[in-house]
């Protein structure tokens, strides 16, 4: 990777911060919305047991009865990594350059190590929150998502697999009732049922509920209160959590139950460790290194308690 490029003149009051464009949060897994499996070094087994008709008339003599089906789902990891370098001599003319003291033997300064320490964690847990949902294991950086493998599926029961279009305030609702009464019966009810939906889905129902439009629940919103009823806090749908996953694909949701969703991973650790190596010392160079190495991937149990939409 190329040294990279660092233009900067300022040396006033905040000379000593950094800022960067925001990154995609990612709710997926800091908000409990999939099943962690830490400590997968390369694939786990997800069983399924399907039983059928074993409850009969009581009688004298042992009679089996039914049909005992036991499958399997393999969630397999792909190893990753974040590799960068940044020659230290390109900080000399910044206004950190105080920070790395007065000898030709520089180290990096302390307030960007730090920071880049944190942009990088955030910068991955980013990049994971798109792969947990629509990524593709075919992409360098991704591996493949809960959202487009459950989709291709051919298993997925055709009233599950809703075709979608944009969403929008107009018709948010009558999509996430075509979403709702797809749920299959054994599904419904399920303490740990949800709706997960695109961030734009969410803003939608959100702008939709605040009132003022024909599809409200009344011409002033929730509690009467118009655009100002919504403060960041949990939203549901027909009595079922609305989950906002950033890394669905625009407009579109995903109804299932969170221990049918998995993410696998090497060590839960790290997706947030963060190593700076200075290779001065052993290359003879000036550069640093920014180094991450981690497996990850996901998985659902049965994808017959999926709904799709989108």
């Amino acid at each position: 990777m190329a040294n990279p490029t660092i233009t900067t003149s300022y040396a006033g009051q905040w000379a000593g911060k950094y800022v960067s464009a925001a990154l995609l949060s990612a709710p997926t897994i800091e908000g409990g919305g999939v099943t962690v499996m830490p400590n997968v070094k390369y694939k786990a087994v997800i069983q399924r047991l399907e039983t059928t008709d074993f409850l009969k008339d009581a009688s004298c003599d042992f009679t089996p009865v039914g049909t005992v089906d036991l499958t399997e789902r393999v969630l397999q990891v792909k190893d990753l990594q974040v590799n960068m370098t940044f020659c230290k001599s390109e900080f000399h003319s910044t206004w950190q350059s105080i920070e790395m003291g007065y000898s030709s033997f520089d180290t990096l300064p302390k307030s960007f190590s730090d920071y880049l320490i944190a942009y990088a964690a955030e910068k991955v847990a980013a990049a994971n929150e798109i792969s947990i949902w629509q990524g593709s294991s075919a992409v360098s950086g991704q591996f493949d998502g809960l959202f487009t493998t459950a989709q291709a599926d051919p298993n997925l029961p055709i009233a599950q697999n809703i075709a979608g279009g944009a969403i929008n305030a107009g018709n948010v609702i009558p999509a996430l009732q075509s979403v709702y009464n797809a749920i299959p019966a054994t599904l419904y009810g399920k303490a740990d049922l949800k709706i997960y939906v695109s961030q734009d889905v969410l803003k939608a129902y959100v702008a939709a509920l605040g009132g003022f439009s024909a599809l409200a629940t009344s011409n002033s919103g929730v509690d009467a209160k118009g655009t100002m009823w919504y403060n960041n806090g949990m939203v549901t749908f027909n009595g079922l959590p609305l989950f906002m996953a950033n890394g669905l694909p625009t407009s579109s949701m995903m109804a299932t139950t969170t221990s049918n969703l998995y993410f696998g991973c090497s060590l839960l650790s790290d997706t947030q460790e963060v190593r700076v190596i200075d290779t001065s010392a052993t290359l003879g160079d000036d550069n640093v290194r920014v180094v991450m190495r981690m497996a990850a991937g996901t998985q659902y149990g049965v994808i017959e308690d999926i709904v799709i939409y989108g």
